[in-house]
């Protein structure tokens, strides 16, 4: 179990949510608390369950960024990509609706039909107990970013080192063009290291 004496107790609460759990094909096969999803006897078994990131860019091509909170259980105050979670295990969000609640983004900004394109700057009004801080980074601003990470200066979310090594830059060097990379068959295991 996880010691939650000392966390925030909404983060706690938290600890309640129902994920997805997955089979290799990313097929339902059940339903388990977070709490549970992240214990390490269960990661070590295999247990598998649906992520989903999200890359925010604005006019500028700069990439939205957050800061986790410190009140997060886990990585807390580690910077990692614009928005990203698990669904839950309910019919709204086995439907994949509202995916970017934490920033405060209002949904009619951005519609799931434009997610990989690049549109207008949306409003940002981050939950502070999600998210400690946010900025925009260009391509370079981002790879020194990596830099400083590679040598201990700041934290990332493990799972977003993987899709910058990954993903990233081919994605935003081709931002009008993203039609190319889309696969809705292949499915992107985020192992992430230990």
């Amino acid at each position: 179990e996880i010691n939650t004496n000392h966390l925030d107790e909404q983060q706690v609460q938290l600890l309640a949510e129902m994920y997805i759990l997955i089979n290799e094909n990313d097929s339902k096969i059940g339903a388990n608390t977070k709490n549970n999803c992240h214990l390490n006897e269960n990661i070590d078994k295999g247990l598998l369950l649906r992520a989903f990131s999200v890359f925010l860019f604005n006019t500028k091509n700069k990439l939205l960024l957050q800061q986790r909170s410190d009140g997060k259980i886990t990585f807390p105050g580690c910077f990692t990509n614009s928005c990203c979670s698990h669904p839950l295990s309910n019919p709204g969000e086995l439907e994949e609706n509202n995916a970017i609640a934490e920033l405060g983004t209002p949904s009619e900004e951005v519609h799931p039909d434009e997610m990989k394109y690049l549109t207008k700057n949306v409003t940002l009004n981050p939950d502070p107990n999600e998210i400690k801080s946010y900025c925009y980074v260009s391509k370079e601003e981002l790879k020194e970013i990596m830099k400083k990470a590679a040598n201990g200066e700041i934290k990332l979310t493990p799972c977003f080192k993987i899709i910058v090594d990954t993903f990233l830059f081919k994605w935003w060097d081709n931002l009008n063009h993203l039609n190319q990379f889309v696969d809705h068959e292949k499915i992107h295991r985020m192992q992430v290291p230990k």
